[in-house]
């Protein structure tokens, strides 16, 4: 994995954030069930790191059960992920979804001792004022954007308990075979919740799911991991706000979703915030991350 790969570290982390961008476009044309989908981009995802893991001849590790309840975590942060953009846009979607940094920091600060200074404070006030941008400072919403942003408020709550169970995972194994761990986890419970008949999708929509098990359950994750591995986790974790920007962009492009000025300024200041989170957290050294999850705020599912 270290050598197959030429492309500068940064272009790895950039275009593995654009990969895991993808999977709204995947969803909006699958259009299958959240549940069935999901259970495509984990399973799928893990069936093409655990080749590559036997390709390479690693040794397995047995998972701590904090690696699987994070699996469990990963399941319900994108489910509810992709059930908030049937309801909303694209864009509202991701945005709440990039509000978990701000409550996985506030979560570890009052129960983990994790200190925030002042600028992380600064951080974390200008975030929410740019997601009250992006609402326009209005809370009256249509019912269906209110349901979508329910959904994304669960996939929040869900995407930062995954970042606290896996930032305080005494677990030394390496990011890949836990990622792998995971999103086997993950696929489980889908596979569990919505049943085995389920999950069977017509011949037209196959080409859907197996795009949806490469590009984000695959490559967005082994080229994040790639890129985690040779930059600094604030340059990784800022570079890994490409994943919002593509969101908006696939949103506008292929979908027609507009955002008036005040909303893309709301946009600009929730990344510009995430960005400066990224700079001022503790340094961590390339070569000591053990998990991709643990210190990026990109969903790296």
């Amino acid at each position: 994995m270290a050598h197959a790969i030429t492309l500068p570290p940064a272009w790895l982390a950039v275009i593995g954030a654009v990969a895991m961008a993808s999977m709204g476009v995947m969803s909006r044309n699958a259009e299958v069930d959240a549940a069935v989908i999901t259970f495509y981009r984990l399973g799928l995802g893990a069936l093409f790191i655990g080749l590559l893991l036997a390709y390479q001849r690693k040794s397995w590790q047995r998972p701590h059960a904090l690696t699987l309840l994070g699996g469990g975590l990963l399941a319900g942060f994108i489910v509810f992920y992709v059930e908030a953009m049937n309801y909303t846009t694209m864009a509202n979607a991701i945005l709440v979804v990039y509000l978990a940094p701000v409550v996985a920091a506030i979560a570890g600060h009052w129960f983990w001792q994790e200190r925030i200074n002042r600028w992380q404070s600064g951080c974390i006030g200008l975030a929410l004022f740019g997601f009250a941008m992006v609402m326009e400072f209005n809370l009256a919403v249509s019912a269906t954007d209110a349901k979508g942003l329910g959904f994304a408020s669960l996939a929040m709550l869900a995407y930062a308990g995954f970042m606290l169970v896996n930032r305080h995972n005494p677990d030394p194994m390496p990011a890949a075979q836990t990622a792998f761990w995971q999103l086997l986890a993950g696929a489980l419970v889908m596979l569990a919740l919505a049943g085995p008949a389920h999950i069977v999708v017509p011949i037209d929509k196959i080409g859907w799911m197996v795009a949806t098990g490469l590009l984000p359950g695959f490559l967005g994750i082994v080229l994040s991991v790639l890129a985690l591995q040779r930059l600094p986790t604030a340059t990784f974790g800022t570079l890994a706000y490409s994943e919002p920007v593509a969101v908006v962009i696939f949103g506008w492009w292929l979908f027609a979703e507009q955002l008036s000025w005040l909303q893309m300024a709301g946009c600009s200041v929730i990344i510009a915030a995430g960005i400066a989170q990224a700079a001022l957290a503790p340094k961590v050294s390339p070569t000591t991350a053990s998990s991709p999850d643990t210190c990026s705020p990109s969903p790296l599912q």
